[in-house]
């Protein structure tokens, strides 16, 4: 029972932290990175002690080609004089020495090899792992861009809808409008023809007559002649002229 409860919160807290990987992948970039560094750097110094063995052995070559050399010489020299027994004894350890030497002569050789080996090895796998940071980041990095393009898109596409909206009702506020509108000039037309034309003629005529009849005693208190207006425009007729000239 225990134990499937701690599967259970196992899981919850798998999910939890999967989440925040996942909301967060450039800060999971970021440890990837530290743990590369870091796991170059213990790798460097493994590498560091095969380098150091490699040069106690590179010493121990060069001591031992020197030592060679000294016993070559020493063995030479007292068998010329005939101390073969001390001639003897340096050739005995020129041999061991020979055999030591060459020994560790190999054994340098497949040092010197190895760390050349893990020193690529290193290079290759760190150059691999650099360029599949730099691939995560340029996904992480199109990712975030598509993330945007869509929530820009999804915005545009809720924009559209919205003025679609609007747009209907503004369509409904345009019939609203034009229906008050006609209604507003069927109302005006029926008013105009309402009104009695006869009525406003007489009411014309009695105003003509009162600005005559106003205009005559105008003229006659001020002595002015009112020219009487043809009532026709044939005054210049034969007829007319007859008359002007009698």
């Amino acid at each position: 029972m225990f134990k499937r409860l701690g599967n259970l919160i196992r899981g919850f807290f798998g999910l939890f932290v999967s989440g925040l990987e996942k909301q967060n992948p450039e800060a999971l970039l970021e440890v990837e990175k530290e743990n590369l560094r870091k796991q170059i750097s213990e790798y460097n110094k493994g590498l560091a002690a095969h380098a150091g063995m490699c040069e106690r052995l590179i010493s121990q070559v060069q001591r031992q080609a020197k030592e060679e050399k000294e016993l070559t010489a020493k063995a030479a020299a007292h068998l010329k004089a005939g101390n073969r027994k001390l001639a003897g004894e340096y050739a005995l350890r020129l041999q061991k020495v020979k055999e030591e030497h060459q020994a560790n002569v190999d054994q340098l050789e497949e040092a010197e090899k190895t760390y050349e080996e893990l020193k690529r090895a290193r290079d290759v796998s760190v150059k691999a792992a650099k360029e599949k940071i730099e691939s995560l980041k340029r996904d992480i990095d199109e990712t975030r861009i598509a993330k945007a393009t869509a929530e820009l898109n999804e915005m545009a596409a809720g924009m559209i809808s919205e003025i679609g909206g609007a747009g209907d009702t503004l369509n409904r506020l345009e019939e609203m409008v034009t229906e008050e509108r006609e209604k507003a000039k069927g109302r005006a037309r029926v008013a105009k023809d309402s009104i009695d034309t006869a009525e406003l003629s007489e009411m014309e005529a009695e105003r003509t007559a009162l600005e005559e009849l106003a205009l005559a005693e105008f003229a006659a208190e001020t002595g002015v002649v009112i020219e009487e207006e043809s009532s026709e425009s044939g005054d210049n007729t034969p007829a007319a002229e007859d008359e002007k000239a009698m």
